[in-house]
């Protein structure tokens, strides 16, 4: 199984990047092969001609693409199984990943439109916004990623709100998910829990 990380985290340390790594283990522990995505460096949307650009095209590609951005388009198509992470910026995703995010759907759910399957379409997603300083205000930023993950045609696994003081528990709670779905427990799918 090929399971990809999407970030959008700036920095290389950090309650974000801690969490990231309870989710690449767990992933890994599952018996996937892993990849981080880092979003930085990425241009955002231009809605280029008029907002009628290749990405609604039968390409589907991105015009400024070449900054990595298809690469990552691509990791994303040929993964089985995404997680997006954040950090919580303005009770919102990063800037950086929000930008990608717009340029995805753009590209992506035009797929809908068409013959081609949309790159995130039927695939488990895990989604993870780390509310570092305040710890407030997580929410608002996965229902923004879990619109996303609608709009291109994947479905949630789980969503799960980090800040200082649950990160033991939640870091926990995202290594678990990321090994089940590594393990190929499928969106729906009833696991009895059993207290330790």
């Amino acid at each position: 199984m090929k399971f990809v990380i999407v970030s959008g985290n700036p920095k290389k340390d950090g309650l974000t990047r801690a969490m990231t790594d309870a989710i690449i283990r767990g992933a890994k522990d599952g018996g996937a092969e892993v990849e981080e995505i880092s979003v930085y460096g990425m241009s955002y949307c231009r809605s280029c001609n008029d907002g009628a650009g290749p990405c609604l095209s039968e390409k589907h590609q991105c015009a400024f693409g070449k900054d990595g951005f298809t690469d990552a388009q691509e990791k994303i198509r040929e993964a089985d199984a995404a997680a997006f992470i954040s950090p919580v910026y303005w009770e919102e995703v990063s800037e950086g990943l929000k930008s990608f995010m717009d340029r995805f759907r753009r590209c992506e759910s035009s797929g809908f439109f068409s013959q081609r399957k949309a790159a995130l379409t039927g695939k488990p997603v895990l989604l993870a916004a780390s509310a570092g300083g305040s710890g407030l205000d997580m929410i608002e930023p996965l229902k923004e990623m879990e619109r996303f993950v609608h709009h291109t045609g994947g479905m949630v696994f789980d969503a799960i709100g980090i800040n200082r003081w649950n990160q033991a528990y939640k870091g926990d709670a995202l290594y678990a998910a990321a090994k089940a779905m590594a393990e190929g427990v499928k969106v729906g799918e009833t696991r009895e829990y059993s207290a330790k």
